[in-house]
């Protein structure tokens, strides 16, 4: 799996392109108010009247006659070529004049009621109706021609660096705060939002948690989603829908194959009985027997995915009775002694549950222990309270790192073991159906001791 193909979390993504979109607008914002500005007249320029004095200034001298007239300096020549549309008013006490480039009329004769002030701006009218209007500098200063009044004003087109300074001053005036306000609203509220609309999924999802292979027909809700994600549960319903149909055919397939196999067993069994006595004769009982099992273990798992029968008081005592019963011919026959170690007492060890399940896990214990064992010493079923039922053998035991494992379908020990692999598993679903545990652990004479343990019928 890539990189890109990692799980992401929707709200830090939503809010940072949020944050990402509400920056590009703000931007697209300042620039349209800028040619906006731009395309109705308005001229912005840097604001550098101080130097035009300045070189003004240090040209200003007199002629023969008194008046005031403009050296030809480098820095003059300059600021020509620098500021096509240059423009400046020269004013003394004496009322001589010089002036350059085109003196916007309102300017022109502003100078002689403004003698005793030194220094000020005049008109700069961005709110004026007509901000075409011009704005200028006036300042009194002293040159090699006097004490001279200077008006000026340097206002040329924008250009590419102009409006991208421009531009950045609007953005870190106007757009940097308001970004950084919507910034922090987005944060605090778009994690509160997802949550929110969420919140029906989150319940879609623990009702996906709990479903099981026991719970078929489940389906997810729908309700409270947005409407973005119904398509996503939709689709999950429809394979759940498909999964149950494809399980309810696995299991009809089953159920009707052990039952096809129970007829030819039965009468495989009544040829095999007929024959002689010897080893052969038990190698093939054996055999059959083991095919009998796997047929009942297949009906077992269709009893158990279905069972509906009301749990009653279940008497174990009894049932390891009536296992070993059932059950010891085959194992004397397999070269095992078959003991039963239950309490003589009047008070039964009881659970509640299904006394044909309960017996029938007990008697893959047992048919587990004469399949796998040596051929020879005791299987032994002892019953104890409060309720608990043991299968101890004398073979090779169970390994402790495949305990686990052992209950698991399908699983053998060895890989060229003759068993199917499913009544470890059947007798822990068993067990599990009645609210119990089975372990194993090793026996008192070496071997495997499996342990059911039930819950008791609490005596009054």
């Amino acid at each position: 799996m890539s990189k890109h193909d990692d799980p992401y979390c929707l709200r830090s993504r939503l809010s940072w392109r949020l944050l990402s979109l509400q920056a590009a607008i703000l931007i697209a914002l300042v620039a349209v108010v800028l040619a906006g500005l731009c395309a109705s007249g308005f001229v912005l320029a840097e604001r550098d009247e101080d130097r035009v004095i300045d070189v003004v200034q240090r040209a200003l001298a007199r002629d023969a006659q008194g008046g005031l007239i403009l050296r030809q300096t480098s820095e003059l020549k300059q600021l020509r070529g620098e500021t096509p549309d240059l423009w400046f008013l020269v004013r003394d006490k004496q009322g001589h004049s010089l002036s350059e480039g085109t003196v916007p009329a309102e300017f022109a004769a502003i100078g002689n009621g403004l003698d005793q002030i030194s220094q000020a701006r005049l008109g700069w009218q961005m709110f004026e109706d007509d901000p075409r209007k011009p704005a200028a500098r006036l300042k009194r200063v002293d040159t090699d021609a006097g004490n001279v009044q200077i008006i000026t004003a340097t206002q040329g087109r924008l250009t590419g660096a102009k409006a991208l300074f421009m531009t950045s001053l609007a953005f870190l005036g106007i757009a940097l705060p308001g970004l950084l306000l919507m910034g922090t609203a987005t944060f605090i509220a778009t994690p509160m939002i997802v949550q929110r609309a969420f919140r029906g999924l989150d319940t879609t999802a623990d009702e996906a948690r709990r479903i099981d292979i026991h719970q078929r027909g489940a389906r997810l809700s729908v309700a409270k989603i947005p409407l973005e994600v119904v398509p996503l549960v939709t689709a999950i319903n429809d394979a759940l829908a498909r999964l149950d149909q494809g399980y309810a055919r696995h299991k009809r397939f089953v159920a009707d194959a052990a039952h096809e196999l129970r007829t030819p067993i039965a009468i495989l069994n009544t040829r095999l009985e007929s024959l002689p006595s010897g080893p052969d004769k038990t190698r093939l009982l054996e055999d059959s027997a083991r095919l009998a099992t796997l047929a009942e273990q297949l009906l077992d798992i269709q009893r158990l995915d279905r069972c509906g029968n009301p749990f009653t008081r279940v008497d174990l005592v009894g049932i390891a009775q009536s296992a070993v019963a059932d059950l010891a011919p085959l194992a004397i026959a397999a070269g095992y002694e078959l003991a039963l170690d239950a309490p003589a007492t009047a008070t039964p060890i009881e659970t509640i549950g299904d006394a044909a399940a309960v017996e029938r896990a007990l008697t893959n214990l047992v048919q587990n222990a004469i399949q796998h064992g040596p051929r020879r010493g005791t299987i032994c079923i002892r019953v104890s309270k409060p309720a608990c039922i043991e299968v101890t053998d004398e073979g090779a035991g169970i390994p402790p790192d495949q305990r686990e494992m052992i209950f698991e379908p399908f699983y053998r020990l060895t890989p060229l073991d003759r068993g199917a692999g499913l009544g470890l598993n059947m007798v822990r679903e068993i067990v599990l159906l009645h609210g119990g545990q089975v372990t194993v652990a090793d026996g008192p004479d070496g071997g495997a001791c499996f342990r059911m343990t039930l819950s008791p019928i609490r005596q009054s």
